[in-house]
């Protein structure tokens, strides 16, 4: 039986429990996790396959076991840490922002300086920030998440699959709007505009709109202002902290559809990323995780069949979900694993 670790370090504790439920029967892998205790805590599992470890400790332990593949769920920081291990292992990492992977140590200096001083200046003083770009270069391969932004020396690694849910209706049609409320990753402008029409249009159709994540600033003003003129036919959600799980998967559950209004452009590290070409948008998880269709703004490129490129309010009102995509069919547990066995094979 071949040998895998699995690093997470930092963030995406959801990537690694989908790795973990995907191969956690398999016959052709043993998969060990090494999480810190952040991450350890967020998967909320114990297992014998997962180890809680240090910074400072990780390199040794996975020395100390012959390993035939590592990858690393996340580069974000500890870069000089991941570079000995890309340098002394066959090891793969997951790429969440391509364009990062490029970035000079001349950029990275000059970043710096743009926002988080303090703690950019710690991971350029602590942590070997400036060896980022050789940390991408040493791994064996890059892994993405969507097959959009596959490039040289990348595969596409599927780790995404549909959940088995007792179905969960709403008695009005509802729209989901998964994520932080915040105006720099989708447009929440856009949302209370198309909003705004629907309420002149003086529906006796009712529709629930959840804004499923923390609002706060002026995000939560815009929507508190829109809920004092707000059509009668319109129910607001939202939240003013962090969302329970709970109270997530139960929205998710219920959703109709999803609405994804991104914005085409961000940034990581004050560095230039593009949804849909250099970075993926965690709304395609949930779409999958829950069965639900997305419905994303028009420059939005993506090969998935369930993400419809047109984000107005009344395409999205209009769309019937019956018979339109097959989540289980396509992202059934079995057929991902198998598809991700095969992506292991080929890294070996």
């Amino acid at each position: 039986m071949k040998k895998i670790a699995y690093i997470e370090l930092d963030t995406h504790a959801e990537i690694a429990r989908n790795f973990m439920d995907l191969m956690q029967d398999s016959s052709e892998f043993s998969v060990d996790f090494y999480f810190s205790e952040k991450i350890f805590k967020l998967i909320g599992k114990n297992d014998s396959h997962i180890f809680v470890v240090k910074i400072d400790e990780l390199l040794r332990s996975l020395k100390e076991k012959k390993y035939d593949l590592v990858i690393i769920g996340t580069v974000h920081r500890y870069f000089n840490l991941f570079n000995a291990i890309a340098a002394n292992f066959n090891a793969a990492i997951v790429v969440h922002n391509v364009n990062f992977t490029k970035i000079s140590p001349f950029q990275l200096l000059i970043n710096i300086f743009e926002k988080d001083v303090k703690y950019r200046l710690k991971l350029a003083s602590k942590e070997g920030l400036f060896s980022a770009p050789e940390v991408f270069r040493n791994a064996k391969k890059l892994l993405v998440l969507d097959q959009n932004l596959i490039q040289k020396n990348s595969v596409f690694l599927p780790v995404f699959f549909t959940k088995k849910y007792d179905d969960l209706k709403a008695e009005k049609f509802t729209i989901v709007i998964p994520g932080a409320v915040s105006q720099k990753r989708r447009d929440y402008k856009k949302i209370l505009g198309e909003l705004g029409k629907f309420s002149d249009n003086n529906s006796k159709q009712k529709l629930e709109i959840i804004f499923l994540g923390k609002a706060e600033n002026e995000e939560l003003s815009w929507i508190q202002n829109f809920e004092k003129t707000k059509t009668e036919y319109i129910s607001l959600h939202y939240f003013t902290g962090k969302v329970p799980q709970n109270i997530f998967d139960e929205w998710m559950r219920k959703a109709d559809v999803l609405w994804c209004p991104i914005q085409r452009e961000t940034e990581f590290f004050s560095n230039r990323e593009i949804y849909g070409e250099t970075k993926m948008s965690g709304n395609i998880g949930d779409a999958i995780k829950f069965g639900k269709v997305a419905f994303f703004p028009e420059y939005y490129q993506s090969k998935f069949e369930f993400i419809k490129n047109d984000d107005s309010l009344e395409k999205i009102f209009g769309f019937k979900m019956a018979d339109f995509f097959d989540f289980q069919r396509e992202f059934n547990r079995e057929k991902v694993a198998a598809d991700l066995e095969k992506v292991l094979n080929s890294l070996l």
